[in-house]
């Protein structure tokens, strides 16, 4: 039910996504999904990868700091309000959303949240029947 992210902690400097865009090309990893939230100095980037360990330890031999965290990831209709009638659910329950992103993958649109509570989360998951989206879903898309 859930799948693991990359998160890579990199200064905010001119050409450093690129530099690990280029580590994982080298390593021939796939890139699913990728955001970046930046500060001034700082920036955090998260992405889902085909290999997440593989990709991990390409990226520490190159010194980046790299944590792998669990996400959950649920297919959404490509409609409007698809994502708030998810969100609203969570809300319901008082689970608080850390962070969120979406992104399409074929015919598909997909949903990454990570919350405060992931075990309360799953439970609204299976109780409104979302559509959970697994890592070998992703590998299988690939």
């Amino acid at each position: 039910m859930t799948i693991r992210q990359l998160s890579v902690f990199i200064e905010n400097k001119t050409g450093h996504l690129n530099q690990i865009l280029a580590v994982l090309a080298r390593n021939n990893i796939n890139i699913n999904a990728l955001t970046v939230a930046d500060s001034s100095d700082y920036g955090l980037i998260r992405m889902l990868v085909s290999d997440p360990e593989k990709a991990a330890e390409a990226l520490r031999s190159e010194n980046f700091s790299v944590r792998i965290h669990e996400v959950l990831s649920i297919e959404m209709d490509a409609a409007p309000g698809s994502m708030s009638r998810i969100i609203d659910l969570f809300t319901a329950e008082c689970i608080a959303i850390e962070y969120v992103y979406a992104f399409s993958f074929g015919s598909k649109s997909i949903l990454v949240i990570r919350t405060d509570n992931r075990e309360k989360a799953i439970e609204v998951i299976l109780a409104n029947n979302l559509k959970p989206i697994h890592e070998s879903d992703l590998k299988a898309i690939v």
